[in-house]
């Protein structure tokens, strides 16, 4: 090979390497961002957080203009159903159930929409049933892709219905369940209730519990169903941006997810898919470790954290189990749905 030739390849090689640091930079800030939204509660904000995770994906390519556009449009049509649709509630609370009433329309409802003296029809969100898990393409848990598209899953749809909460100034907790995300709301009337989005309705806790991977010590253990507060919603974030590095990174050493997964652990101590994660990871590095002897120990050491995540309830959910469980909800609907619940219907 000629000195020219081999001066070719290595700026080719130079250029290569920068531009993989470059990709792997934005994991870090984002990873920077979430920290700082964990360790000052005055820098936490559910959609820069989000959103952070999805742009490190994308090289830097999310179209943020876009999407705080269309975001921004939501938040004007939940001020127009507000105005024009009031709701059989009276406690002293009205105002704030009146705003999850307009941000679940959004969602969930079909809507005439007048724009300039004509009448057009706002179509809902709907379920994406094409790859829920995002195993071949992990831009369909995205919540760009939802508003993109108006089609997602029980990731991203909950996702955004927490932005957009936030956007007109209420709270949205999130909830887990085997393999699913759902809403869970607190008014003075009735207490603590449901709202799932993929079903488009309010399901009783007999529904997540019907799952038949809900062990009891799962629910004492805040493993499920447990509202979460802000930190351990950014602990669920911490964890899609590790996922997310997974996918985009195949081969890391997996120091930057057990750095994502320990912050996530650390400010939701029973966040079982977190658990999961490091051990994972542990484990792959473990066996790249040459030393029979400390890798035998190190097993062992791995060992008690795989019985610790049994021990705290989790139970693993096959993938079409979790399908007939969802699919139940619209099948079995009166027998899950909440029937005090007629605060969403319309005068």
């Amino acid at each position: 090979m000629t000195k020219t030739a081999s001066l070719i390849l290595l700026i080719l090689f130079s250029k290569f390497c920068a531009i993989a640091q470059n990709k792997e930079s934005l994991f870090e800030d984002s990873y920077a961002l979430l920290n700082s939204m964990i360790e000052n509660e005055h820098n936490y904000n559910f959609k820069k957080a989000v959103f952070s995770v999805e742009n490190a994906y994308l090289d830097g390519s999310l179209d943020t203009t876009f999407v705080n556009s269309q975001i921004n449009l939501m938040h004007v049509l939940s001020n127009s159903i507000i105005k024009s649709k009031k709701l059989e509630y009276s406690e002293r609370d009205k105002d704030i159930v009146n705003k999850r009433a307009s941000i679940f329309s959004i969602l969930c409802d079909t809507l005439p929409l007048s724009i300039d003296g004509k009448i057009y029809t706002y179509q809902p969100f709907g379920y994406d049933f094409n790859d829920v898990f995002g195993h071949k393409t992990t831009e369909n848990l995205f919540v760009s892709k939802l508003i993109k598209t108006h089609k997602g899953n029980c990731h991203s749809l909950p996702y955004l219905y927490k932005i957009l909460c936030e956007e007109i100034g209420i709270e949205a907790n999130l909830a887990l369940a085997p393999n699913h995300i759902y809403i869970k709301h607190r008014s003075i009337k009735d207490g603590w209730y449901n709202t799932e989005l993929t079903s488009r309705m309010f399901p009783i806790d007999a529904w997540i519990m019907a799952s038949g991977f809900v062990h009891v010590d799962a629910i004492t253990n805040g493993v499920y169903m447990k509202a979460l507060n802000n930190k351990e919603t950014i602990a669920l974030v911490l964890v899609d941006l590790a996922n997310n590095y997974n996918s985009k990174f195949p081969d890391n050493d997996g120091s930057f997810i057990l750095k994502c997964t320990e912050t996530a652990i650390k400010n939701y101590p029973n966040f079982a898919t977190a658990l999961i994660l490091r051990a994972e990871t542990r484990y792959k590095q473990i066996e790249k470790n040459e030393d029979k002897t400390k890798r035998d120990l190190l097993f062992k050491d791995l060992q008690k954290e795989y019985e610790h995540i049994h021990q705290i309830g989790y139970r693993n959910m096959p993938e079409d189990m979790y399908f007939n469980w969802l699919v139940s909800l619209k099948e079995e609907r009166s027998k899950y749905e909440n029937k005090k619940l007629n605060t969403f219907n319309k005068n």
